[in-house]
């Protein structure tokens, strides 16, 4: 242990405890502005910056370890003046239009400048303007950027993908697109995980509120909106909300108000896509076996794009089915329409989501052609507040039907796991006509970043394996390609945690409580009264009515996709 002094205070902590650190554990803010624990600890923002007795100039307490005996002053007059000078040479590169900006209200650049009480500049404020393709899924507003390294190492350390870096040299040194080459000549799977770890408003996704809100406003465009399942335990964030006060059906009735047509649960698709992919897996449960190569599965679009464009020669294990998002928007605009007897021209189909990469999703030929627009759960909240909507005093409204209903194991789709969990629930059914208890398989719950387990479903030994995060998803693969290790069903999510934790989700400087958020999504299993994909009754009445069986000759027409290279 090591014994110093904080702002007059008895500190005693284990010997290589930072600065920042120790103070936290004794209730003492520094602001940051950089640092992202155990990713960006460089003290690049120098805002963190703190007088130590006996040191001529200010430290960075993010990467400065304690040292036995040391006295620090973290709002010294010395500590204010260096740290509002940084502040201010930081805000001279940065495009201060603040009202207009996605961000404002919950940017930290933003807020560590009002607190120091930074009320005029003294700097002559020239910030980088580099030309970016507005159209595309992702934005990078160059004029924003403070440098900070949060998005280059997220990408690097946590995705393995290396979009960002460090370009240019001297005075020109910047933040941009890796060996200065256009964002489109990257492969960026559009996870939006840079996005969630921007402290400012240097990157955020597309926004499509407007597009939306003038289909909504048309009389002859009928509004069908899907929403994840992970949305339900994260809209509340952006409005203060608790976890049990922000249910799925405030959130139907925020909706409501907002004049959508037709709200439904991207939950029924997820239930249907489990139908689809259990069944696939099911048929080539004997290939898997014999050929020691594993079926993945399809859901998310991050991975998907990840193995489309890193392992090409791996896309015959993808599972045919389409995403959930996908799913759905082919049932809206054939099984619904024949039901409202309209032309599927006449539905604009939303998807409201928690992913930033679903946007691009969309833009597949035959994946997501039947989804007319994706908003994220930030943009769908900035949507309700353009109604300047209360959440507090909106009632409870449920979800439309017949694409409404969907069980706990569609729910935990948003959670890493939660496909495989709800798979092999369902996969046991088809197998045996019984049903497994529904916590036999939460030995895939958690966020440890690859997880193994295996299940035996009548006499056949499962194995699976459950990876988040590209950075985990690589590892597997290559183990898997090099026979390193052998399974039969392998979920990939692109985000560390899934969807929960997805590029479009509400956004907090030291990042979200992931478990928490996953523990709203099991905790809603837990008291759903069907729990199982097979027996969501709208899902049995689409097969009776329209579809015949999974895997028939429609639902491979449907709800499947031959995967293509990027």
């Amino acid at each position: 242990m090591v014994n110093l002094t904080i702002d007059n205070k008895p500190v005693s902590v284990e010997d290589g405890t930072t600065i920042l650190e120790a103070a936290r554990k004794v209730g003492i803010n520094i602001p940051t502005l950089c640092f992202l624990k155990e990713i960006n600890e460089i003290g690049a923002c120098r805002i963190c910056v703190v007088e130590v007795e006996g040191v001529e100039r200010c430290v960075t307490a993010c990467n400065t370890v304690v040292t036995e005996g040391m006295v620090i002053h973290t709002n010294s007059a010395k500590a204010r003046v260096t740290r509002k000078t940084n502040v201010k040479l930081i805000l001279s590169q940065h495009k201060t239009n603040c009202t207009t900006c996605v961000r404002s209200g919950n940017c930290t650049l933003q807020k560590v400048a009002n607190d120091l009480n930074i009320t005029k500049l003294g700097y002559e404020n020239i910030p980088e303007e580099k030309a970016w393709d507005r159209n595309s899924p992702l934005i990078r507003d160059s004029s924003k950027c403070v440098k900070c390294m949060r998005c280059v190492q997220t990408c690097d350390k946590v995705q393995g993908m290396h979009v960002w870096d460090v370009v240019n040299t001297g005075s020109y040194t910047t933040v941009g697109v890796r060996d200065n080459k256009q964002f489109c000549d990257v492969n960026c799977t559009i996870c939006g995980q840079c996005i969630v770890n921007c402290p400012v408003g240097a990157l955020r996704e597309h926004d499509d509120v407007t597009k939306v809100l003038l289909a909504v406003e048309n009389p002859e465009i009928i509004t069908v909106v899907q929403i994840a399942p992970a949305v339900r335990a994260t809209w509340g964030e952006d409005f203060g909300l608790t976890k049990a006060f922000a249910t799925e059906k405030r959130m139907v009735g925020a909706l409501r108000n907002a004049g959508f047509d037709y709200i439904f649960d991207t939950t029924f698709s997820a239930d249907l896509t489990i139908m689809e992919e259990g069944s696939e897996l099911l048929q080539r449960l004997p290939e898997i076996k014999e050929s020691g190569m594993p079926m993945f599965t399809s859901c998310c679009p991050g991975w998907v794009h990840f193995m489309r464009s890193e392992y090409p020669d791996m896309l015959p294990r993808l599972s045919s089915a389409k995403s959930p998002q996908g799913m759905f928007g082919a049932i809206a605009k054939t099984y619904f329409a024949e039901k409202l007897g309209v032309e599927p021209d006449k539905i604009f189909c939303v998807s409201i989501m928690p992913c930033t990469a679903k946007k691009k999703e969309i833009t597949w030929k035959n994946s997501g052609d039947y989804v007319d627009a994706v908003l994220t759960t930030r943009e769908m909240n900035r949507l309700i507040k353009t109604f300047f909507v209360n959440p507090e005093e909106i009632p409870e409204d449920d979800f439309d039907s017949p694409l409404g209903t969907g069980t706990g194991a569609g729910v935990i789709f948003g959670a890493t796991g939660g496909v495989m969990e709800a798979a092999l629930r369902s996969a046991y059914y088809l197998v045996t006509k019984e049903n497994p208890d529904p916590d036999a398989f939460k030995d895939v719950r958690g966020l440890q970043g690859w997880k193994e387990a295996s299940f035996d479903i009548a006499g056949t030994p499962v194995k699976v394996a459950v990876a988040s995060g590209l950075v985990n998803t690589r590892k597997l693969v290559d183990a898997i390609r090099n026979k390193e290790v052998t399974y039969d069903f392998v979920e990939i999510m692109a985000c560390p945690g899934g969807c929960v934790n997805g590029g479009g989700q509400p956004i907090h400087h030291d990042g979200p409580d992931v478990a928490e958020r996953a523990g709203v999504l099991y905790g809603l299993d837990k008291k759903n009264n069907i729990r199982y994909s097979h027996e969501n009754p709208e899902v049995i009445k689409l097969y009776q009515d329209f579809l015949g069986e999974p895997l028939s000759h429609k639902s491979h027409e449907l709800l499947h996709i031959e995967h293509e290279l990027e």
